[in-house]
């Protein structure tokens, strides 16, 4: 793996198990994602235009590679019913040798056809 294209987790949240279900389904079949965890439901607290919210949410971990990340955010946003949804990527340092090369040869051009 060269240092400039690497394994990376793009870290989402969606207001519901389906949108996330469907977003995740959309990036592994297009090769953009080598696979999506899409979690339990939780609670976020925050504040958006002056009031503070306590919303259930569905956390996402994306896998994918640094090269595509700019693409799996623009997807996601593209897609997402929220004005400013939470996605954030998040550089890996280290892991399993063998999980890493599977997110990479998931993910590599050839694959996206």
């Amino acid at each position: 793996m060269g240092e400039d294209d690497k394994p990376v987790l793009v870290y989402g949240t969606f207001p519901d198990r389906d949108t996330a279900t469907r977003i995740a389904r959309e990036l592994v079949d297009s090769k953009l994602a080598a696979c999506v965890n899409v979690l339990g439901e939780m609670t976020a607290i925050y504040n958006w235009q002056g009031e503070t919210h306590a919303d259930p949410e569905i956390a996402a971990l994306i896998k994918t590679r640094t090269s595509l990340a700019a693409a799996v955010v623009d997807h996601v946003r593209e897609r997402h019913p929220y004005d400013n949804p939470a996605l954030v990527v998040i550089s890996l340092v280290g892991g399993s040798d063998i999980f890493l090369e599977w997110i990479m040869a998931e993910t590599a051009p050839a694959q996206r056809g």
